[in-house]
């Protein structure tokens, strides 16, 4: 009796300490510079130090996770918290309740990631926000979806599968504004950056300033098919308020399909959408942008072991060109009726898959641009990691998309011990 009860009480002393949650993040150090003079602009893109800290508690049909960064970057002004725009010390990623109430059902409720659509680095019927200045500077890529405030639920029947997701409150991507890129500012007729921060008409009224997405999808022989729609707001501004000159969110329906699966030894996609700019639908309000069809066919094939390349077609066409033309502010730059944009991946595994060769690149021959992507990513072991890459962008013209952000090229580099 004496002799079990010490043996259980040295057994009780040697199990470790566990929490009562799953644990994970990792910390990181980024540093980017522009390759060359940008006035507007710091010479410094990129500066930071950054904690991730993730926890999760699941249950037998529930379970809660948050996800947060703690960061620093001297580019910045200021720290102070801005959920929002991901500015200041703190980004709350994820602050989300998953539960499955029935087999057929299940439900998210919070601070979330969301995505879906066939396009690779190129979106259409996903109109949740983005991060477009972090991945312009070099953040990893996972930054590149900004989280959203939203509720979802999804039901998964032997017809299709149905996604609906409500924002009470609309969520703007993270969009370029002057405070780390610099843009070309049309008003100004040039290149500007912190001397001209973009200022918005935010949409913050809870329940009135809202947004609604619907995908509904099922797999066709092999292939995934889906359906989309979307009613709210252009997520990053695309209109402007003539009597105070700001920027503004003009009203957005979007209505399209995909399709997605094998094609010969590789995958294709096809992906379409329908943007009704309900401000400006027969194209005589010059302060909305006009209706577009957005269009992306894309395919993917290894070439040889561990080399894999992707190649898209991208086109936005514009509706009532002629009357956009014609409203067109005096000294303004017309855009294209139609816009082309050819994308390329290539992603080469050497050293036993731990080291990565990346190249991802947009090209518009319409725009006359170009913006590329190279990496080298090297998993030193189970715990670190580190790369160098770029972001280069060259135009004809400084107004055109890509063309604008010239003398925002970066290099950087970083390291990150994960646990």
């Amino acid at each position: 009796m004496g002799g079990s009860s010490q043996n259980a009480g040295q057994t009780a002393e040697q199990e470790p300490f566990r929490l009562p949650f799953e644990f994970s993040g990792f910390g990181e150090g980024r540093i980017g510079a522009r390759t060359q003079n940008d006035p507007h602009e710091k010479d410094l893109s990129l500066g930071e130090v950054r904690l991730q800290l993730e926890g999760e508690k699941g249950w037998d049909r529930a379970s809660v996770r948050v996800r947060t960064d703690l960061l620093y970057d001297p580019v910045y002004d200021h720290q102070t918290i801005d959920l929002e725009t991901g500015q200041g010390w703190l980004d709350l990623r994820e602050a989300r309740f998953t539960a499955t109430p029935l087999d057929f059902m299940d439900l998210k409720i919070g601070r979330q990631i969301l995505t879906w659509g066939t396009g690779d680095m190129l979106f259409i019927n996903d109109m949740f926000p983005k991060d477009w200045q972090s991945f312009f500077i070099g953040r990893d890529t996972e930054y590149l979806k900004a989280p959203s405030d939203a509720a979802g639920i999804s039901f998964f029947t032997g017809l299709f599968n149905t996604n609906i997701i409500y924002t009470p409150r609309f969520n703007a991507d993270r969009y370029i504004n002057g405070s780390r890129l610099s843009y070309y500012n049309p008003i100004l007729g040039r290149i500007a950056g912190r001397d001209a921060i973009i200022q918005t008409d935010n949409r913050n009224s809870w329940f009135t300033d809202d947004e609604l997405a619907l995908r509904l999808s099922r797999n066709i022989a092999g292939y995934e098919a889906a359906l989309y729609g979307y009613r709210g707001y252009w997520t990053s501004p695309a209109g402007m308020d003539p009597v105070n000159g700001k920027a503004t969110f003009p009203r957005l329906g979007v209505y399209g399909g995909s399709i997605r699966g094998t094609a010969g030894p590789g995958i294709a996609n096809l992906e379409f959408g329908y943007y009704d700019s309900e401000e400006n639908r027969n194209g005589s309000n010059p302060m909305a942008k006009n209706n577009e069809l957005r269009f992306l066919a894309g395919y993917e094939q290894e070439l040889a072991t561990d080399f894999t390349a992707g190649l898209q077609y991208y086109l936005e066409y514009m509706f009532q060109y002629d009357e956009y033309r014609e409203v067109l502010a005096p000294g303004q730059h017309p855009r294209d009726e139609a816009r082309h944009v050819i994308t390329l991946r290539l992603t080469k595994l050497l050293m036993r898959q731990n080291l990565m060769l990346s190249f991802f690149g947009y090209y518009s021959p319409s725009d006359k641009d170009f913006y590329f992507r190279p990496n080298i990513h090297y998993k030193i072991d189970d715990n670190w990691a580190a790369e160098v890459g770029g972001n280069i962008f060259w135009g004809e013209d400084n107004w055109s998309f890509f063309g604008q952000f010239r003398r925002d090229t970066n290099v950087y580099t970083g390291i990150r011990y994960g646990f």
